[in-house]
């Protein structure tokens, strides 16, 4: 059985020495026995709650994860955290509260840790925001900490064929225009989502599972198996055990998250025709280790990076079926002998990359994972861009699409209740492009994501017929011609708060180009007369937010970062 020095470890200050009997008599309170207040503490945080299926397997994953860290002779402490699921807050002001979410796990997970003083840290997460959230507690906090993704969920079936969640945001749109009966529409309803576990397609919390992969704070492979799986038990039991050779060998999160650990990551976002969203919680995790790594520095891995996954929403799998047909690994072994990753980066097993990936061979039987020498494109899924009308940048997923260019003239909207509104009336018209604004990180506030209203162009036949563009998000579902991210954002100013309806804007997300076709004098006429919009958030979180939030180009972050860091929790 290991042995630890608690001599440097955080949790001394609450459990070493006669001034601590106070501490220690809660901790007899619950049942602890001296040794196990003499051994390391490791905060247990998962996101589980009863707000949706990504969440309610967690606090099962959970007692295994504890498990480990009691065979690694280190002493569990169970705590959770908050989560907002996207799926139930889409669509109305509810999506207000998901992006602040993230910033509320941090800090909640910071504000646990620091207050009780342990020592190392296990993170489980479920749905979008929490996956990206605990892993910006783990590099704020720098101590040793792996983090588990709960699984996806398994797909439903719908007359002979498979589905998501995205298939029911579609329906609504097809319903709405007359092309779904009631009864079609709440069959689908009741089977799209059969289990626990994360929506199944490439959306966000997958995108981001495969990234806790590639940046070496997951195990390999324990991001594939579906959330029913008994077998995630076992790899977060293992969790646990590694947590605590991660003490034993003082191996910290910001050693493994690096400028290379953090390419890799966006290597593997576009392989698989991620999410857009990747693109802005990147930027935020290297922000807390102190490393610099903006929109446009991701776009530039995106656009060297072969598109190689055929999942959904751009392709035709979920999930399950990559982890069917050989995982994560599989993927990053594919990349990595074709040049596309950095083999010498640490993970969480005190390995390298290269080393973990070393005993896998890429299986020839399967469809879902390509070669790097047969891509199904050249360049990623997601692609970023930049012009007149997004001096900041913004971003595209072009998984699955054919053309890349769209010229068209604005309707313009300054909210998405009334660009929704107008859809669903299908009161717009065929080669515009709707702009959604007053929906960035400060505008908003929230920078929600626009589900809703994809989902319904495409349900009435129309994805292909339109652009949208916001300084909102997309979630990791959308799929079409939609630019989200624009900068800066309306509420700041941005160009984007400047069109006017009839204003051609022209997008090439193969030159990665999107610009506002509007000489430059008589932009600026109307940036002399634009005055900024109030919001109707005058108080409470989302205010606070608003008050603080920097630019989604640099991850829509709310404190200085690890640059700024004058003391380190885990050296306290």
């Amino acid at each position: 059985m290991t042995q630890f020095d608690k001599s440097k470890l955080p949790s001394r200050h609450v459990s070493v020495g006669p001034e601590r009997a106070p501490h220690r008599s809660y901790y007899y309170a619950m049942g602890m026995t001296e040794e196990d207040i003499a051994k390391p503490f490791v905060g247990v945080v998962s996101c589980w709650n009863e707000a949706a299926p990504c969440n309610i397997a967690l606090m099962r994953q959970a007692q295994s994860a504890k498990a480990g860290v009691k065979a690694g002779s280190g002493t569990p402490r169970e705590f959770c955290t908050i989560t907002v699921t996207d799926g139930i807050a889409m669509g109305h002001e509810g999506m207000k509260s998901s992006l602040i979410s993230r910033e509320v796990i941090a800090d909640s997970v910071e504000l646990t840790m620091r207050g009780h003083c342990y020592d190392a840290m296990i993170g489980l997460a479920g749905c979008d925001k929490s996956l990206p959230g605990l892993m910006m507690a783990m590099l704020r906090l720098n101590v040793p900490s792996v983090f588990m993704y709960g699984g996806s969920i398994m797909p439903g079936e719908f007359k002979g064929r498979d589905v998501t969640v995205l298939d029911v945001f579609e329906a609504v749109g097809q319903h709405a225009a007359g092309k779904m009966p009631d009864e079609d529409l709440h069959e689908l309803e009741c089977v799209a989502c059969p289990s626990a576990g994360a929506c199944g397609g490439q959306f966000t919390a997958n995108t981001m599972a495969c990234v806790s992969e590639a940046i070496g704070l997951a195990l390999p492979n324990s991001a594939g198996a579906p959330a029913p799986y008994e077998s995630r038990d076992a790899y977060a039991e293992a969790s646990g055990r590694a947590v605590m050779n991660l003490i034993a060998n003082n191996i910290r999160p910001r050693d493994i998250v690096t400028r290379k650990s953090m390419e890799n990551a966006a290597t593997v976002v576009a392989a698989t025709g991620g999410s857009t969203n990747g693109a802005l919680h990147l930027p935020a995790m290297a922000h807390e280790a102190g490393i610099d790594f903006d929109l446009m520095e991701v776009a530039e891995i995106f656009k060297k990076t072969p598109y190689i996954a055929d999942l959904k929403p751009g392709g035709q799998y979920v999930a399950k079926d990559m982890y069917e047909a050989g995982g994560v690994p599989m993927l990053l072994k594919t990349l990595l002998e074709g040049g596309y990753l950095h083999g010498d980066c640490l993970t969480v097993t005190g390995k390298t990359l290269a080393e973990n990936l070393e005993e896998i061979t890429f299986n020839p039987d399967q469809k879902v994972i390509y070669p790097v020498t047969n891509p199904i494109t050249p360049t990623g899924g997601v692609v970023g861009l930049k012009g007149s009308l997004a001096p900041d940048g913004a971003i595209v997923k072009v998984a699955g699409m054919e053309v890349l260019q769209f010229e068209g003239k604005a309707r313009c909207f300054d909210c998405e209740e009334d660009a929704f509104a107008a859809v669903e009336k299908e009161d717009y018209q065929a080669g515009e492009v709707i702009v959604i604004r007053y929906e960035g990180p400060k505008g908003g506030p929230g920078m929600r994501e626009m589900l809703s209203t994809t989902s319904a162009i495409y349900g009435q036949g129309n994805g292909d017929k339109v652009a949208l563009i916001t300084d909102g998000r997309f979630s990791g579902a959308t799929r079409g011609f939609c630019i989200g991210h624009v900068g800066p954002e309306a509420a700041e100013g941005g160009p984007i708060a400047l069109i006017e309806d009839g204003d051609t804007i022209r997008i090439d997300a193969e030159a990665g180009t999107i610009d506002l076709m509007v000489e430059a004098d008589v932009l600026a006429t109307r940036k002399a007369a634009w005055q900024p919009r109030e919001t109707d958030f005058a108080s409470g979180t989302l205010w606070k937010y608003a008050q603080g939030v920097g630019p989604a180009h640099k991850g829509a972050v709310t404190h200085p970062g690890g640059a700024k860091e004058k003391k380190q929790y885990a050296d306290i």
